[in-house]
């Protein structure tokens, strides 16, 4: 049981990482997202206000940044796969979901504006640095709930295993992303736009010789 969780862990991990991150842009700045998140787990430990901040302000602009402006949207021809396939297979939030949870996290904080009680949930705030705290905390909230949504879901779509599966790759995803990108930057300032994919190549001979 735990091998196979391990195993799904290994191949969700992998499919993201071979179709979702062709852009040395997109790797780089999935870097500095990643460095931010472990910065934002570091104070959930003493303020998560401030957790709820990094995590949005920085790490979740940047990582999204890269998958919507940078990252190529036509035919994956190292995985013979189209954009559409892509999405339609995608295991946690492809960019249809991605926009509405990022059009959630905007909105948040004009509906805390516009009714500083939110719906009684909150004693009205009284200064801008107030008003700050309280939509901090209206983020980890939609953090959370998105995690938690999108799992729930799977247990329904898919299976419980897929689920947990997925949520604990969300949860150690700053972890590996350091290790897969951290070289991206240096490619990126030698001019190299687009991963050649040798790694991608190298792991498919891997997994033919396996299965041979």
């Amino acid at each position: 049981m735990i091998k196979n969780f391990r195993e799904q862990l290994r191949t969700q991990r992998w499919d993201d990482h071979r179709y979702y991150h062709h852009s040395r842009i997109n790797q780089s700045l999935h870097f500095v997202s990643a460095f931010s998140f472990l910065v934002g787990y570091a104070f959930m430990f003493v303020d998560p206000v401030k957790a709820a901040l990094i995590g949005w302000l920085v790490s979740m602009t940047t990582r999204q940044a890269g998958h919507f402006f940078f990252e190529p949207k036509g035919y994956d021809h190292i995985n013979q796969a189209t954009h559409e396939h892509k999405e339609e297979i995608k295991v946690g939030y492809n960019l249809n979901r991605k926009i509405v949870l990022m059009t959630v996290w905007a909105l948040s904080p004009l509906v805390l504006y516009l009714d500083p009680t939110l719906f009684g949930m909150f004693s009205p705030w009284t200064s801008p640095a107030d008003f700050m705290r309280q939509v901090a905390k209206v983020w980890l909230a939609v953090g959370i709930g998105g995690l938690l949504f999108r799992t729930v879901h799977l247990f329904f779509i898919r299976d419980v295993e897929t689920g947990l599966v997925w949520m604990t790759k969300i949860l150690t995803d700053p972890f590996s992303d350091l290790k897969l990108y951290y070289k991206a930057p240096l490619y990126l300032m030698k001019g190299e736009l687009i991963d050649p994919g040798l790694d991608l190549i190298e792991h498919g001979m891997e997994l033919e010789e396996k299965h041979a």
